[in-house]
C-alpha cells in the first residue's frame, strides 16, 4: 500500500538515517520503536507527507487516505466539539457538491461525442461509486460514539473547543482522524492525553479496524495489544520484525548478543592483522603479505553493535527517613469548582503503601494530590502523619529548576553516597547521555527534557512519601523500566497518578478510583481492578452504574 524506498534524512551535517526501505501493507499494525532522537517522529512525518526526505521517496496509491496525528498540534477555535469533530466528513460533503456540479455540466453540454464529454461521464461515475459506497446516514451517531469513547460527556458536545485544554483538543483531532476511516493511520504518542478507559476504547477500535496503523508509543501495554509488527529505528538504519513488541525485545537481545560476538571476533582479527603488519613491515620476503593485509584492513566493513540497553541499570533511592504509621488520613474530603468534583472522600494511607489514583480526566485525581500538598482549599480534613517528608512531582516541577545550572550540576547537587559514582549512567538512562547533553544549561532544555531532569532530581532526594502526577509522559520505555524498578525498590510510601497500565502493573497494591463524584478504595493491583470493573469502555462502566 505504501512503499518506502532508499529514504535518507540529513541535517546540520548529521545523518539521522540512510537508505531505509520497507513497505506498509493493508492490515499491518506497526510499532515504530527506538530511543528518543533516533528519528521515529521524523519518519512518521515523512510518511504523512508533511516533511520531505533528503533522498529517497515514499509512494502510495492515488486514492490512499493517510491520516496523521502528531504529538503537538495547533487547533482552530470557532466551532463546538461536535461541529469540529464532524469536520471529518467535510470531504464527503465536498465530493457530493462536486458530483452535483458535474451532473449539471453534463445536463447543459451538447458535445455528446467528444472525448471531454466521455471523460466527464467517467469522472462522475468513479466519484459517485466511491461516494455512494459510504454510509452517511449514521454519521452523527458515529461522531457521538467516537467522542464518548474518547471520554467526552454528551454535555461537552455543544461547548466551544476553546474551553478545552490541549489534551482534550488532541482527543478531538484523534476523533476526526478515526472517523475519516483512513487506509493508513499514523499516530505519534496517542495515549499521552488519554485516561485508562479511553486507551482501552482506542485499542479496541484499532484492533477491529481492517486498515493499516503505524504508531509511536511509550505505553508498552498499548503497543503490545494493538501491533503485530515492530520496526526499530536505530543508528541510522531499521530492523523490521514480524513480531509484537515483547517478542521483538527478545529477538533484539539475541541480535545484539550475536553482534557483540561478531564484533569481538572481528576486533581480535584486526588486532592480529595489525600485529602481523607491525612485525613484518620491514621484511622483504613478507612485503606482499603485508601490503595485502593493509589493503584488507582499509576495505574492511566494521561491525557495529547497537546502542547499549540501559534498562538493566538500577536507580537506587537513598534510604527514606521513617514516618509515622499513617502518612495521610483523609476524612470527608470534598472539592467543588464550577461543579462538584467529589465529596465525602475518606481513606487512610499506611506507611509503605504503593497506591494508584485512577479514573477519567477531570474526576479529581490531581485535585486530591494538590489538596494533600496543601496547594488548594478543600472541604473536610487531611492529616499528615508524624515526620512525613514529601517528594512531589507534577508537570510544573520543571519550572522550579535552576536555569543557570547544567544538567550534570543539577543532579550532582542532590546525589549522595554511592550514587555519585553513577551520575553519568543515570543521566544516560534518563536520556541525557553524552558530555554535550549533560553540560547543557537547564534554560536551553525543552519542556520534556526539563520534566525528565526534574523527575530524576526528585528521585535522588531522601523523602518518605513520594507523590507522582503522570511521571511517565516524557519517558521512553527504557527509562520507564529504570523508574519502575526504582519505585518497586523504594522503601517509603508512594501515591502515583497514571494512566499507564503496564507501568502500574506489579508496582501498586492499592487502587483509588475517582469517578461519579466519589473516591473508592480497591485493595488490589491495577489489572485485578480492571478485571473486577470489566472495563471494556467508559460506556460499559456508566451503563452498569458502578
Amino acid at each position: 500500500m505504501i512503499s518506502v524506498d532508499g529514504l535518507a534524512v540529513e541535517f546540520g551535517g548529521t545523518t539521522l538515517f540512510k537508505d531505509i526501505s520497507f513497505q506498509i501493507n493493508e492490515k499491518d499494525r506497526i510499532a515504530l520503536m527506538g530511543k528518543n532522537g533516533a528519528g521515529k517522529s521524523t519518519l512518521l512525518k515523512i510518511l504523512a507527507g508533511v516533511r520531505q526526505p533528503t533522498r529517497g521517496k515514499v509512494s502510495a496509491p492515488k486514492d490512499c487516505v493517510i491520516a496523521y496525528l502528531p504529538q503537538h498540534l495547533m487547533t482552530e477555535d470557532g466551532r463546538t466539539v461536535f461541529e469540529e469533530t464532524s469536520q471529518a466528513f467535510a470531504h464527503l460533503h465536498e465530493a457530493e457538491a462536486e458530483i452535483e456540479r458535474m451532473n449539471n455540466e453534463l445536463a447543459t453540454r451538447t458535445d455528446y461525442e467528444s472525448d471531454e464529454y466521455m471523460a466527464l461521464i467517467e469522472q462522475v461515475a468513479v466519484l459517485s461509486e466511491k461516494f455512494y459506497a459510504i454510509d452517511m446516514t449514521h454519521f452523527e451517531e458515529d461522531v457521538e460514539k467516537t467522542l464518548l469513547g474518547l471520554g467526552f460527556e454528551r454535555t461537552d458536545f455543544s461547548k466551544p473547543t476553546s474551553e478545552f485544554s490541549g489534551g482534550w483538543r488532541m482527543r478531538i483531532e484523534l476523533a476526526k482522524l478515526l472517523l475519516k476511516d483512513p487506509d493508513v493511520l499514523l499516530l505519534d504518542e496517542p495515549t499521552n492525553h488519554l485516561d485508562i478507559e479511553s486507551i482501552q476504547w482506542l485499542e479496541d477500535f484499532i484492533k477491529t479496524s481492517s486498515k493499516a496503523v503505524v504508531v509511536i508509543s511509550h505505553d508498552r501495554k498499548f503497543v503490545d495489544s494493538i501491533t503485530t509488527r515492530t520496526i526499530e529505528v536505530t543508528m541510522g538504519r531499521i530492523y523490521d520484525y514480524k513480531a509484537s513488541y515483547s517478542h521483538y525485545l527478545e529477538l533484539r537481545r539475541e541480535r545484539r548478543e550475536q553482534q557483540q560476538k561478531q564484533y569481538e571476533e572481528q576486533q581480535k582479527m584486526i588486532q592480529e592483522t595489525k600485529d602481523f603488519i607491525e612485525r613484518f613491515k620491514g621484511t622483504y620476503s613478507k612485503t606482499l603479505q603485508v601490503q595485502s593485509r593493509v589493503k584488507m584492513l582499509e576495505k574492511l566493513e566494521l561491525i557495529e553493535v547497537d546502542e547499549e540497553d540501559t534498562s538493566r541499570l538500577r536507580l537506587k533511592f537513598p534510604p527514606s527517613p521513617r514516618s509515622g504509621s499513617y502518612p495521610v488520613i483523609a476524612d470527608g474530603v470534598g472539592k467543588t469548582y464550577d461543579r462538584l468534583i467529589y465529596k465525602d472522600a475518606t481513606f487512610t494511607v499506611e506507611r509503605g503503601d504503593k497506591i494508584a489514583f485512577v479514573g477519567r480526566n477531570g474526576e479529581g485525581k490531581s485535585t486530591m494530590v494538590k489538596s494533600i500538598m496543601g496547594e488548594i482549599p478543600y472541604d473536610g480534613t487531611i492529616t499528615l502523619g508524624h515526620n512525613v517528608q514529601i517528594g512531589y512531582f507534577a508537570q510544573n516541577q520543571a519550572s522550579l529548576l535552576d536555569e543557570e545550572l547544567t544538567v550534570f550540576q543539577t543532579i550532582d547537587d542532590v546525589a549522595k553516597g554511592e550514587v555519585r559514582n553513577k551520575i553519568r549512567d543515570l543521566l544516560g538512562a534518563f536520556m541525557f547521555g553524552g558530555p554535550e547533553e549533560s553540560m547543557k544549561k537547564v534554560k536551553v532544555l525543552s519542556g520534556g527534557e526539563r520534566t525528565r531532569l526534574a523527575l530524576l532530581k526528585l528521585l535522588l532526594e531522601p523523602v518518605n512519601l513520594l507523590i507522582l502526577d503522570e511521571p511517565t509522559n516524557h519517558l521512553d520505555l527504557k527509562t520507564k523500566d529504570v523508574l519502575k524498578q526504582a519505585l518497586q525498590d523504594y522503601d517509603g510510601t508512594l501515591i502515583i497518578v497514571s494512566h499507564d497500565r503496564d507501568f502500574l502493573d506489579g508496582l501498586v497494591t492499592k487502587v483509588y478510583e475517582f469517578g461519579h463524584q466519589r473516591v473508592r478504595e480497591h485493595l488490589c493491583g491495577i489489572y485485578e481492578f480492571l478485571e473486577t470493573k470489566k472495563l471494556e469502555s467508559l460506556q460499559e462502566l456508566e451503563r452498569k452504574g458502578v
